[in-house]
């Protein structure tokens, strides 16, 4: 490839090791806009100069940084960009530290139950993973008053369907769902109810696995559900013997593809460092959190975030965003848990209205979704009026 030459997005981005997808996004973030864009066909063209660019990009997002984070290394001075890469090696090192204790804690637990063979629908998945993924959905499942009154919102659903396992959890206010890619699978849709507590057993017990076969067995009884599910990795087994007691069949549990078909246009798209945000939401008490983005001289100036609420002095985070200003309400124990159990460094919120459920997830990867309910703050500006209706239990 000579200086001269262009290149399509397909061929650039197998030459640079990014996806069309991602070269796209960080086309519209800014970061790495092609050299030209056909008027007529919207075709983005880039040249052998940004090869360098590329490369950089996709190894610093490898290595964890936040997206406003590469920008400060690939464009600002060099002593703000060592500033930055030292910032998150020390970061990085102290979550190698905290994951290893976490691990070895695991690793010093008991083994197993041991189970029983045969099986009706099996995948197999990568154990850590799998733990993760019940870590990511489970704060969403529901507790005390609204668990008691709907016990199926207690529960993860497990299901395996169309090649993936999916879990899933929703209180209403919040929709957490994961998808993972097995190995191999086999039989057909199979759907479980796991109560919380007894999912995150499952999750300590995966964790410490390298890969786990998912089993789902049909009851004898009823055709329609499943009876008990059992994870297998060589000789050891985690076994669930019986549905969550008194949470019904999986068939109850909210139709979340309906509920993610149906929410509104994403209006406006934000970018923000994922961590920072939690932190800044978490030290507010006493009502709702605002965020506030694009407001210009009436708020916030475009490039930043405004976190806002309780006792606490407003936080501003640098803020990738599309759309127009908007300001927003969120009840913090509502929040705090999604942003907590987010993937990747950045988190996308992707808003249709500020009375309308918001998609919360990682902004380069989509196999951890959420979606939170806003909630509404009274005209005095107390932050103390009611949650949004959220997604309908049935």
């Amino acid at each position: 490839m000579d200086d001269g030459e262009l290149l399509g997005i397909g061929a650039f981005a197998r030459r640079v090791g990014l996806a069309p997808s991602a070269l796209r996004f960080y086309d519209d973030c800014g970061v790495l806009r092609p050299d030209r864009v056909d008027a007529a066909t919207g075709y983005r063209r880039y040249g052998a100069g940004q090869v360098a660019r590329a490369v950089r990009l996709r190894q610093l997002r490898a290595a964890g940084l936040p997206l406003l984070d590469v920008e400060s290394v690939l464009d600002g001075p060099k002593d703000a960009a060592r500033d930055v890469l030292r910032a998150h090696l020390e970061r990085t090192r102290r979550a190698a530290d905290e994951a290893r204790a976490v691990v070895e804690g695991f690793l010093s637990e008991a083994a197993g139950d041991p189970g029983h063979s045969g099986g009706t629908a099996r995948a197999r998945v990568d154990g850590p993973e799998l733990a993760s993924a019940v870590r990511q959905v489970g704060p969403a499942a529901a507790t005390g008053g609204t668990a008691a009154e709907f016990p199926v919102l207690g529960c993860v659903l497990l299901e395996l369907a169309d090649g993936e396992v999916r879990l899933v959890a929703t209180d209403r206010y919040r929709l957490a769902v994961r998808v993972l890619r097995p190995e191999h699978g086999a039989g057909g849709r199979r759907r479980a109810l796991i109560a919380a507590d007894h999912a995150r057993r499952m999750a300590a017990w995966a964790m410490r696995q390298p890969a786990v076969d998912v089993e789902c067995f049909p009851d004898a009884a009823d055709a329609s559900g499943v009876a008990r599910v059992r994870l297998r990795s060589g000789e050891e087994c985690w076994d669930l013997d019986a549905p969550a007691v008194g949470a019904g069949e999986p068939g109850e549990f909210p139709d979340y593809r309906l509920m993610l078909a149906g929410l509104a246009a994403a209006r406006h798209r934000l970018i923000v460092d994922r961590a920072g945000l939690r932190d800044a939401v978490a030290e507010r008490s006493g009502g709702a959190v605002s965020l506030a983005f694009g407001l210009g001289a009436e708020g916030t100036a475009d490039g930043t975030l405004e976190v806002s609420g309780g006792e606490a002095e407003p936080v501003r985070l640098r803020a990738v965003r599309t759309g127009r200003g908007l300001r927003i309400a969120f009840d913090p124990a509502v929040l705090v848990p999604v942003l907590e159990a987010g993937v990747g460094p950045d988190a996308l919120l992707e808003i249709a209205a500020a009375d309308q459920p918001v998609v919360v997830r990682s902004a380069d990867q989509g196999s951890f979704t959420t979606v939170v309910m806003p909630v509404r703050v009274g005209g005095s500006g107390d932050g103390t009026a009611g949650r949004t209706a959220g997604a309908s239990h049935g």
